[in-house]
């Protein structure tokens, strides 16, 4: 065998062996990192969504972080969330959360600043997490729904800060109900 055809097969063998190590390391890597995301269609309807009567009546702008611990959607609108409480402090919007019923788990340290709720009557009746529920000052249900539409949340794709920005203006938002397509978790299992 001639040298130059020797070298084109080991050449050749060792490309084939490099492709191969980048295949099983990118079908590693989509195994252990990318979660897969399936596009779900839900309507938000308000419903009979109320706030506690603790926080019902005149006040301050109420945003209510609605979530279920295990539902991998949380991950694309926590830092989304975290944006939001640093973005709107000190103005008079207060923030609060509201976890499943008989779910378990924590938020992470960057939303401690959300305040829980013990209830919030008519949640139950939505139909995915996470979601967003705004009260304005009147304390009249002014936006339910998602964080935004699509596979990733952020302030570029975002329904809450037109709400929020409107609502500080002193402009009526009535947006109860919503058709959107993203990352959801069925809330009634």
């Amino acid at each position: 065998m001639p040298l130059p055809r020797r070298n084109t097969i080991l050449l050749s063998l060792l490309a084939l062996a490099a492709a191969l190590a980048l295949w099983s390391l990118n079908q590693w890597y989509q195994a252990r990192y990318i979660r897969p995301f399936s596009e779900t269609t839900v309507l938000f309807d308000a419903g009979t969504l109320r706030l506690p009567a603790e926080l019902a009546g005149p006040g301050s702008i109420r945003v209510v972080h609605l979530w279920d611990p295990p539902c991998p959607c949380n991950v694309g609108n926590q830092q989304h969330l975290a944006e939001l409480l640093e973005r709107f402090a000190g103005q008079p919007v207060s923030f609060h959360v509201w976890q499943k019923p008989g779910s378990r788990g924590q938020l992470p340290d960057t939303l401690k600043a959300l305040q829980p709720l013990a209830e919030l009557p008519g949640a139950e009746q939505l139909p995915a997490s996470p979601a967003v529920a705004i009260w304005d000052r009147d304390g009249k249900l002014a936006y339910v729904g998602p964080y935004s539409e699509g596979a990733v949340c952020t302030s570029a794709n975002s329904f809450i800060e037109p709400v929020l920005e409107a609502l500080l203006a002193g402009r009526a938002v009535h947006s109860t109900g919503s058709l959107a397509v993203g990352c959801y978790c069925a809330w009634n299992d």
